[in-house]
């Protein structure tokens, strides 16, 4: 790989905006441990710790609710026409089919079907499920950063390079799940009891050795990448990888308090990339042929109806179907706790938010072409780093 095409792309870009996409993409991360040790040695644990949950708690209405809907605003675009028009072909439709139709119709069978026959087992395996993927979800966002910012910073990888990259990913997904061991416990979600899949101590320990196996070839990648550029241009992304691998994955409960912000801090990363996909592409279409609405009213509007539908699914909708739906004399005494329904809408959410997530941010949606717009790199550069989350 030619050392000229390491060098940064957007150079030109002013610091703040610099700064800016460092602190949104994961750079917050380290900054927030040394605070949250300040707070807990000027206040003890119990006064932060009820602060910072309060805080995230309802932040959740305005980050974590908008970065779930906002998906299927993106995704459900033009549904006609990307299912069974010409805007996807070949392998790009068949995920579009798969993640637009049959996952929710699947999950939504599962849900129905599991409050429909009172069962704990079915809603609670729905749940497990949830939160077996969203490693997978997390890892995958982490890699399609890297390759995202290393291509507006003109810095390509080649497809042996990517493949270390997402085996660590990968890696760090199995043992953020099989740690720590479970023997299988009696555990509670959103009201419903279920117990849990057991795993034991071999399955930690082999999964942890892998992924400290695959830290060797990454380092490794990383080395040759330097030595031929002379320099490694690769801080914000690399930052932004290691803290989705490392502190919003695996070690997620190293800090009391942190743990509380990781879900705004991933969709802060999320919606920093919706921002530049519809923002570029907003800015594109207020000129001719089309001279459309301006950027900062489509931008205003996309916020507003993720935030209405953020509203409709986690709140609105779940508290009327439990109303309705579940006996309140004996909401105690029912096998699926009192809110059953919103335990089933959000696994529903979630997990179709994973699949849809997948066929959107990938090389063969022409829309992703606007997360390096403004940076301008060679077209073969474009190809080759927003193939962000091919796996």
């Amino acid at each position: 790989m030619a050392a000229g095409a390491e060098q940064s792309a957007p150079g030109a870009r002013p610091w703040p905006a610099r700064l800016g996409e460092f602190l949104l993409v994961g750079g917050l991360t380290p900054l927030l441990f040394p605070l949250s040790w300040l707070l807990r040695r000027s206040f003890g644990l119990d006064a932060p710790e009820y602060a910072v949950g309060f805080l995230f708690f309802y932040g959740a209405f305005v980050l974590n609710d908008p970065h779930f809907t906002v998906t299927y605003l993106l995704f459900y675009r033009d549904a006609r026409a990307r299912a069974f028009g010409g805007v996807f072909r070949g392998w790009q439709r068949a995920r579009y089919l798969v993640a637009g139709l049959l996952v929710p119709l699947a999950v939504a069978t599962w849900a129905v079907t599991a409050i429909a026959t009172r069962s704990p087992v079915a809603l609670g395996a729905l749940l497990q499920l949830m939160f077996f993927l969203v490693g997978w979800h997390y890892v995958k966002q982490g890699f399609g950063v890297l390759m995202v910012l290393s291509a507006r910073r003109g810095v390509r990888w080649s497809p042996r390079e990517r493949w270390v990259v997402l085996a660590h990913c990968f890696a760090a997904w199995a043992y953020a799940w099989a740690s720590p061991a479970d023997p299988g416990r009696e555990v509670e979600e959103k009201g419903v009891v279920y117990r849990t899949l057991a795993h034991g101590v071999t399955l930690e320990r082999a999964t942890h050795a892998v992924f400290l196996a695959t830290l060797l070839p990454l380092v490794w990648v990383l080395v040759q990448k330097r030595r031929r550029a002379g320099r490694l241009p690769l801080f914000t992304p690399l930052v932004a990888l290691l803290c989705t691998v490392w502190s919003w994955t695996i070690y997620t409960s190293i800090d009391p308090l942190v743990r509380y912000m990781t879900p705004a801090l991933h969709s802060l990363q999320y919606l920093y990339f919706v921002w530049l996909l519809r923002g570029n592409e907003a800015r594109e279409r207020e000129g001719p042929p089309w001279f459309e609405r301006s950027r900062g009213t489509s931008l205003g509007l996309l916020a507003a109806s993720a935030l209405g539908l953020g509203w409709l699914l986690f709140h609105i909708a779940p508290s009327a179907l439990d109303a309705a739906l579940v006996p309140r004399r004996s909401a105690t005494a029912v096998a699926l706790g009192p809110t059953p329904w919103f335990a089933a809408l959000y696994a529903f959410v979630n997990i179709h938010h994973y699949f849809m997530d997948h066929a959107i941010w990938r090389h063969d949606n022409p829309e992703t072409r606007y997360l390096v717009r403004d940076a301008e790199p060679s077209p073969s550069q474009t190809r080759d780093a927003v193939a962000a989350q091919a796996a």
